[in-house]
C-alpha cells in the first residue's frame, strides 16, 4: 500500500503518493489532498502537529541539532492559542502570554495551512500521521546536512539524486502555484512516512517512541 509526503505550496497543498511508483498530487485543502491520494499507509506533513500550550517544544531544539549550519531553516512552532486570532499583532501577543517567545512572521504565514492540518485531524484519520521536515529527512537520507540551499541549482540537484538512489523517481517540475522544491520536499516526508510504517523512521525527540506527536519523524 502507499504512503503520503506533503508540503504547503501557494495553491495549498503538494502530496507525493509513494507506492513504488510516485504520483504528484494538489489539493487546496489537506482532506482534499488525501482523498484524492486513495488507501494509504501512513502520512507526513511538513507542518507542526499537536502545537504547545504553556512552553515551546523540544522537537524543534532536536531537529536543529540535526542540521549544523542550516539550523534556520526549523522555525518553533507556535502556540495553540495563536490558531484563535486574526491577526499577526494578536498573533505574537497571544505566543508571548503562552510560550514566553515572540511570533515571526514566517510562522504566522503558516497559521491558515497548521489550522487546516488540526482541523483534520480532528476528523480522526485512521492512518499514522506524523510531522517532517524535509531538511531534516534530507539529512537523514545523506547522512549528514545539506550545505547547499534546495532553491539554488546545487541544492536541486544533490536533492533530486538522494531522492533516486532511496527510490523515489518523482515528477518534480514547476507549474502554477508550486515550486520544484515543494515536489522534492513532499517526496523526502513521503521517505519519511515509509520508514515510519517500516518501523525505523527516527523520533525526535528520541522518546516516547510510541507517540507520534509532538515530534519531527525522518
Amino acid at each position: 500500500m502507499a504512503v503520503l509526503g506533503v508540503d504547503g505550496c501557494r495553491l495549498g497543498w503538494v502530496g507525493v503518493v509513494w507506492d513504488g511508483s510516485t504520483r504528484v498530487l494538489l489539493a487546496p485543502t489537506i482532506a482534499a489532498l488525501v482523498d484524492l491520494a486513495g488507501p494509504l499507509e501512513a502520512v507526513a506533513i511538513d507542518m507542526p502537529i499537536d502545537l504547545p500550550t504553556n512552553k515551546p517544544r523540544v522537537a524543534e531544539q532536536h531537529a536543529r541539532r540535526q542540521l549544523p549550519g542550516r539550523a534556520s531553516t526549523v522555525f518553533n512552532a507556535p502556540a495553540a492559542a495563536v490558531l484563535e486570532v486574526a491577526d499577526y499583532h494578536d498573533g505574537n501577543a497571544a505566543n508571548r502570554a503562552s510560550l514566553g517567545l515572540g511570533l515571526s512572521k514566517q510562522t504566522w504565514y503558516l497559521v491558515p495551512k497548521i489550522r487546516d492540518v488540526r482541523d483534520w485531524l480532528e476528523t480522526g484519520p485512521p492512518i499514522p500521521v506524523v510531522e517532517a521536515h524535509p531538511e531534516v529527512c534530507f539529512a537523514a537520507m545523506n547522512g549528514s546536512v545539506l550545505v547547499d540551499g534546495k532553491t539554488t541549482a546545487a541544492g536541486e540537484a544533490t536533492r533530486r539524486r538522494l531522492l533516486l538512489d532511496h527510490g523515489l523517481d518523482v515528477v518534480a517540475e514547476r507549474r502554477t502555484g508550486v515550486a520544484v522544491d515543494d515536489v522534492l520536499d513532499a517526496a523526502a516526508t513521503a521517505w519519511t512516512a515509509r520508514r515510519l510504517v517500516d518501523g525505523v523512521a527516527e523520533r525526535l525527540p528520541p522518546e516516547p517512541r510510541d507517540a507520534l506527536s509532538p515530534a519531527i519523524w525522518a
